[in-house]
């Protein structure tokens, strides 16, 4: 990009800039593996996090597209006798829009980092997060608020796999990542990372490898890379993935107020004109900004813990005014 090199002294990871079917400029730097000595690169798939509930929610109102969930869905109906403590009222809009006031296995209001209750290993599939889910108090009535909830965001993932009869990582494949192109994304194990992929480093220099789920679910653990997540938002912006009525109610600015400035729509953090999807963890943190009027994307992927969100919020600001120079 002209003029601009984005400050990356602490960083380790990707930070890519795209308009179209142009690359702005692309910047890869540090390890995605420190014993073996792999550098990482455009190439390189890094976890995203919280940046999963992006596609847990277009999965799910792809379903409400096809009739096999409503909007106003009770999760009671697909639940049955698990999770009790989850209000007869609480919709699977709810659950999208972090209104649904269940109590969360992850209260980020309480502590981002907190340990999980139940070990890790444990955690291969979206079914074996029940039990971490389970007797968690109601924190208000639903539609009452905003609060933020990753625990909310697995119950979609669970009420989607009984909707479909589909496990979820794979329904994910089929609805979101193949139509929109997304080979190189997935949910890997965490103990069985595919070539290519970097492992998350914490502060102190160990993996996150004891930190987090083995297996993602609806809240976080899909990978992708930089080249993907761009093809990500075209694909949704052009109504590749789901009907355009559907991408108008992911991105629809349902919370004006979410924090930090923020509004929110539906899997989908919204910041005047630009799109975007954030995630972080141990040794993980995703940003991806898309402006739509422009096509232009800026997505900043890191395998530590370093701030991103402002640098990818200044880069996109330059982004959006940079003229591109065609290939020749």
């Amino acid at each position: 990009m002209p003029d601009v090199v984005p400050d990356l002294a602490d960083f380790s990871g990707v930070v890519s800039a795209r308009r179209g079917d142009h690359v702005i400029g692309e910047w890869a730097v540090g390890l995605a593996d420190r014993t073996a000595g792999a550098p990482n690169t455009p190439q390189t798939r890094f976890g995203l996090a919280s940046g999963t509930k992006t596609f847990t929610a277009l999965a799910t109102l792809s379903l409400v597209g096809d009739g096999l969930l409503r909007r106003d869905t009770r999760a009671r109906e697909i639940l049955g006798d698990d999770l009790p403590l989850i209000a007869d009222d609480v919709t699977v809009d709810h659950l999208l829009t972090h209104t649904s006031g269940i109590g969360d296995y992850l209260d980020e209001e309480i502590d981002a980092m907190a340990p999980l209750s139940v070990p890790v290993q444990q955690l291969d599939s979206t079914p074996s997060y029940l039990p971490m889910l389970d007797g968690l108090p109601t924190k208000f009535s639903a539609g009452e608020r905003f609060s933020y909830c990753n625990g909310g965001y697995v119950v979609l993932a669970i009420i989607a796999e009984r909707a479909t009869g589909i496990p979820f990582a794979d329904l994910v494949r089929t609805r979101v990542f193949e139509p929109a192109a997304m080979a190189a994304s997935g949910f890997p194990r965490s103990d069985l990372l595919p070539p290519g992929t970097a492992t998350g480093y914490k502060e102190d220099g160990r993996t996150n490898v004891f930190e987090l789920p083995v297996v993602g679910s609806g809240d976080g653990g899909a990978h992708s890379t930089v080249g993907d997540l761009h093809r990500f938002w075209q694909a949704l912006l052009a109504g590749r993935i789901v009907d355009r009525s559907l991408v108008g109610l992911l991105i629809q600015r349902v919370t004006a107020d979410a924090g930090d400035g923020l509004g929110y729509g539906r899997g989908v953090w919204l910041d005047d004109d630009d799109l975007v999807m954030v995630g972080g963890d141990h040794g993980v943190v995703a940003v991806s900004r898309h402006h739509p009027p422009t096509s232009t994307t800026v997505t900043g992927l890191a395998n530590v813990e370093v701030p991103t969100f402002a640098r990818i919020r200044d880069l996109m600001s330059v982004a959006k005014r940079v003229g591109v120079v065609p290939a020749e």
